[in-house]
């Protein structure tokens, strides 16, 4: 796979993500991919319940920012917004809008993401939604 295909890989996932295309998102993903995040990880299958969570109680939303890709490895960064509109993990929502900063950094092999490793602003999503810290 080229670089430029690798981002529009990359690219797709985000778009799926965004929609909240859990069909795609599986297609996008290797069969043993490792999937990296703050709220949790491992196979795609224990991940996905964690971003469906996202979706129901903020809305989520990522706007790629920068793309940079070199080899088999894709970085991108994020503004992440959302509403806190559902409940989240014994929250209920505030109805407060949210924008932070999130970075992703994935390993593709044959067309796959094999790896995908997350961060975001978390301290600064619940000071703008009003959500306790700890």
């Amino acid at each position: 796979m080229t670089i430029e295909s690798n981002k529009q890989v990359v690219l797709s996932y985000v778009e799926a993500f965004n929609r909240g295309d859990l069909e795609t998102l599986r297609d996008l993903f290797a069969p043993d991919a490792l999937v990296h995040g703050v709220l949790g990880w491992g196979e795609l299958d224990k991940v996905i319940p964690i971003w469906q969570e996202l979706h129901q109680a903020f809305s989520i939303k990522l706007t790629v920012e920068e793309i940079i890709a070199e080899g088999d490895t894709v970085a991108v960064r994020y503004t992440e917004s959302g509403v806190f509109t559902g409940d989240f993990r014994g929250h209920k929502p505030t109805g407060k809008q949210y924008e932070l900063v999130a970075m992703e950094w994935f390993k593709l092999q044959d067309g796959k993401i094999h790896r995908r490793w997350g961060g975001r602003d978390s301290a600064s999503q619940a000071r703008q939604i009003g959500m306790p810290l700890g």
